[in-house]
């Protein structure tokens, strides 16, 4: 059956239950943090900071709430501390213009530039998209690079004369500052290493999920993958890696998503031209140190009208 076009009334239990599930566990792991050894602890705590990572991808596109407000108080905590719930908000839903994916200086999200680009940038600059094309680059160095180009564009607002681009900042910031000064007088974690031995870890983490889940194409409906990944990565990433269902209907919660792939697996296949992937230790296994693909578009994509972007399974 057909999803419908808004998100419906229902009361989201399963998503309801996630965030208090990573609530619990973060509390817990961060209470009783020097009671287990460091290598258990850190590793549990960067893998339940990518989970709320994608938890707060369900609260942008409505989830569990039709209440934007409450959505946005639910996922203003920085428990993951790098990256603003407002900023990834504002940039996510861009993204969502299918039409457009990919394309430089359109798609948000893009992980590609142009030859022009990449003929005025210099080796070093051009090396590390190269590295974004990779497995561990976009794990050890890619939560930098994100970071020093959300921060190089505020400044580049504020540099023009749009100082509400700091609005953002005056609200995370504290909040960070209030994290880190929590933990640092009630447990045993150090503001030090919570912010770069786990929480920096867990954007890298996160962001595997993004290395390979969009690709160039003259139509944007083959432009997005469905990656089959094993349960506990549908889990991590709450059903993402089925990427094309996502996108052709985003204002469906995270527990729906699998029952309308499976509804129509071949079709899903036929409607993204076999933009399939095995699994993400498929990625990991061959594409550690190899570019998956080349950041430098050979051709600007043929945007098409949006009606036509992404394909859908048919109604049931």
């Amino acid at each position: 059956m057909k999803p419908a076009s808004t998100p419906s009334a229902e009361i989201e239990w399963p998503t309801w239950l996630l965030g208090l599930s990573i609530w619990g566990t973060w509390l817990a792991l961060v209470g009783s943090y020097g009671s287990f050894p460091t290598w258990v602890s850190t590793p549990l705590l960067i893998v339940l900071l990518a989970w709320y990572m994608s938890f707060q991808h369900e609260l942008t596109h409505g989830h569990p709430t039709r209440n934007a407000t409450l959505n946005r108080l639910i996922g203003l905590p920085p428990l993951a501390i790098w990256y603003p719930f407002d900023t990834y908000k504002q940039d996510h839903l861009k993204h969502h213009d299918d039409a457009h994916l990919t394309e430089p200086g359109v798609d948000t999200e893009s992980n590609y530039i142009t030859p022009e680009q990449a003929a005025n940038m210099g080796a070093v600059a051009l090396w590390l998209y190269k590295s974004q094309r990779t497995v561990l680059g976009r794990f050890l160095i890619g939560p930098a690079i994100v970071n020093v180009s959300l921060w190089t564009r505020t400044a580049r607002a504020v540099a023009g004369g749009d100082w509400g681009a700091l609005k953002v900042w005056c609200v995370h910031l504290p909040l960070v500052a209030l994290l880190l000064w929590a933990l640092e007088r009630n447990t045993a974690l150090s503001a030090w290493h919570y912010a770069f031995g786990i929480a920096y870890p867990s954007l890298g983490l996160a962001m595997l999920r993004s290395l390979y889940e969009h690709r160039p194409g003259a139509l944007p409906a083959h432009r997005t993958v469905i990656n089959e990944a094993a349960a506990p990565w549908r889990l991590l990433y709450l059903n993402n890696n089925y990427h094309v269902v996502h996108h052709a209907y985003p204002e469906v919660p995270w527990y729906k998503i699998p029952g309308l792939y499976a509804a129509d697996r071949e079709a899903w296949h036929a409607g993204n031209g076999g933009f399939v992937l095995p699994g993400y230790l498929y990625l990991i296994r061959n594409f550690a140190w190899r570019t998956v693909d080349h950041p430098v578009l050979s051709a600007p994509a043929t945007a098409q009208p949006r009606k036509t972007s992404p394909a859908r399974a048919p109604a049931k």
